[in-house]
């Protein structure tokens, strides 16, 4: 085998140039790298607004024979968002299980408040590993399985951390992670949920290992989303950062708790989280365990939560000194509610600003004129808590009666679609946090 040697004269010199030929190619082609105009910014998609992704949308609709009408949002009035940055719709209202679920309830009253849930547009279903231990799993499968509902209609969360009493049936570790969200699907009898949550920090496990495992699991196809339960803002920017670094999936959406008590992990940590990196949230007990519906003014009544014997802890809570300021402060504040003409439950739960096109198509047998005329002197907008942050996507309720899921669900339906379409929007805000006294030190500093 020869090897061809250029001699020095075949090697052109730096300095003698190209060709004429090859300069006058390049010079061209500078030339028309110099003159090519920049790309127009014009040419990149521009979201459309909700009007007209709604037009749109018809006119999808009208080609296929199918008609906005018959979707479960203009039937039922239920109003939808996304849960954080993602893409997944979940209801404004979802049906929490915790305490109710395998302890306070029958499963025959479980059943029928999942049922007036689903039938008023919740497709939000959450419970945990933990619940009743793993008892409160197996009911709302069953409840699922038995009704049969599509499961593409509905939006299951679970939660891991706490799986038994072993040492390793506990944490966030890969071995937990897997093989706890294995045992939830089996007791839910479903092939996968739709969020899973890591229902607390573990320090014990690197944050690495987690973020690898929730990525791992959502692969696998038994999870669709991940998301986090009492983690601080840190603990969640770490994991997103974790997960960006290594490639993985980022969590979704956080579980906090946010009622009038409870603002400033919601209003003042969240928010920034949610317009940098799209983590949403998902808030839990909007009346403070029951104390803001005012049952607990008069004493702890037999039938409510803080009587059963594992939750002293609430009882301790209504009757302490802290606990009877709070009571005084619902009094101060049933004068609002009256004004609003709504009760103090929808005065905690009621969205404050969602537009017409985020909530209800024009069908709604709400939405005539009339009906607004006639009743709009009645009924001034049940505005309030929970959901009129931007960042919040869904508020979970604990409902021990189906009479309390209706009054609560009917915090965002008809009080709600009538102030929006009567334009009364207007909510008393500043005299709230002046009774109350409990506005986050970070927005006052900002008035």
């Amino acid at each position: 085998m020869h090897l061809y040697k250029p001699a020095c004269a075949d090697i052109p010199s730096p300095k003698l140039g190209l060709p004429k030929s090859s300069e006058s190619a390049l010079k061209c082609r500078r030339h028309i790298a110099v003159t090519k105009p920049p790309p127009q910014a014009a040419c990149w998609p521009v979201r459309p607004s909700g009007a007209a992704e709604r037009k749109y949308l018809e006119k999808f609709l009208r080609v296929h024979g199918i008609s906005l009408q018959e979707t479960t949002r203009a039937e039922t009035g239920m109003a939808y968002r996304n849960l954080g940055k993602s893409g997944l719709r979940v209801s404004c209202l979802g049906l929490g299980t915790w305490v109710t679920f395998g302890g306070q309830i029958s499963d025959e009253v479980a059943e029928r408040l999942m049922t007036i849930a689903y039938e008023s547009g919740v497709n939000l279903f959450d419970t945990a590993e933990v619940y009743a231990a793993g008892k409160a799993e197996v009911i709302l499968g069953s409840i699922i399985k038995k009704k049969g509902w599509r499961r593409s209609s509905l939006v299951i969360t679970t939660k891991l951390y706490w799986g038994g009493k072993a040492e390793t049936e506990r944490g966030l570790s890969r071995k937990h992670i897997i093989e706890g969200l294995k045992g939830s699907l089996q007791r839910l009898q479903l092939e996968y949920v739709d969020v899973v949550f890591a229902n607390r920090p573990d320090s014990n496990t690197p944050m690495e290992e987690i973020v690898r495992a929730m990525t791992h699991v959502i692969n696998q196809g038994m999870a669709m989303y991940w998301g986090t339960s009492r983690w601080s803002a840190m603990e969640i920017m770490e994991a997103y950062s974790v997960a960006r670094q290594f490639n993985m999936i980022p969590p979704v959406c956080e579980q906090a708790e946010y009622h009038l008590f409870q603002r400033e992990k919601v209003e003042v940590q969240l928010p920034e989280l949610y317009h940098k990196i799209g983590v949403g949230a998902m808030t839990w007990s909007p009346l403070a365990c029951g104390i803001i519906s005012g049952k607990y003014g008069n004493g702890v009544p037999e039938s409510s939560r803080a009587s059963l014997k594992c939750y002293q802890w609430l009882k301790e809570r209504i009757v302490s000194e802290e606990g009877r300021k709070q009571q005084n402060k619902l009094k101060d504040l049933s004068p609002i509610a009256e004004r609003l003409g709504c009760t103090l439950p929808q005065l905690a739960v009621g969205p404050e600003q969602m537009g017409t096109e985020e909530m209800l198509p024009d069908s709604h047998p709400s939405f005539t004129s009339v009906f607004i005329q006639q009743t709009c002197n009645k009924y001034l907008p049940c505005t309030a808590w929970c959901l009129r942050n931007e960042g919040v996507s869904s508020v979970l309720l604990g409902s021990s009666t189906p009479e309390q899921l209706i009054e609560n669900l009917g915090a965002i339906q008809d009080h709600l679609f009538l102030a929006a379409n009567s334009g009364l929007t207007t909510f008393p805000g500043e005299e709230v946090d002046w009774i109350w006294n409990c506005q986050p030190k970070a927005n006052v500093a900002n008035m």
